[in-house]
């Protein structure tokens, strides 16, 4: 099973970037794709999850109204499109997929992807 990220980059504060995962390999549809990202001494939080199999999303709370997570199930690619950067979101991102869990926000996902950096600057 393979994640692969793309789309991390530097933007202006208000800008937007989208961020795409390329995933591989899978058998069956994981029930979860997420995005979650992880500053540098601090712990890893979830930002955004999708149901492939349904559609249904899920936010932290901080990004709802700026971030918007799709799934292209054709391509098994994970999208996550944000809008209104602040600087306070510059970190790795990482698509991660949990095959069988029944929520999002439980940090035991079973596939991880390396990782994409953005940052917001000013």
């Amino acid at each position: 099973v393979h994640l692969t990220e793309s789309g991390g980059g530097s933007v202006q504060i208000g800008g937007s970037l989208t961020l795409s995962c390329a995933a591989s390999g899978y058998t069956n549809r994981p029930n979860f794709m997420a995005w979650i990202r992880q500053a540098p001494g601090k712990k890893r939080e979830g930002v955004a999850a999708i149901q492939p199999m349904t559609g249904t999303s899920y936010y932290t709370d901080s990004v709802k109204g700026r971030f918007t997570i799709s799934h292209d199930n054709a391509k098994n690619t994970v999208f996550l499109q944000m809008n209104n950067l602040k600087p306070e979101v510059s970190t790795a991102y990482y698509c991660a997929a949990k095959l069988n869990g029944v929520d999002w926000y439980h940090d035991d996902y079973d596939h991880w992807g390396q990782g994409t950096q953005v940052s917001v600057y000013a």
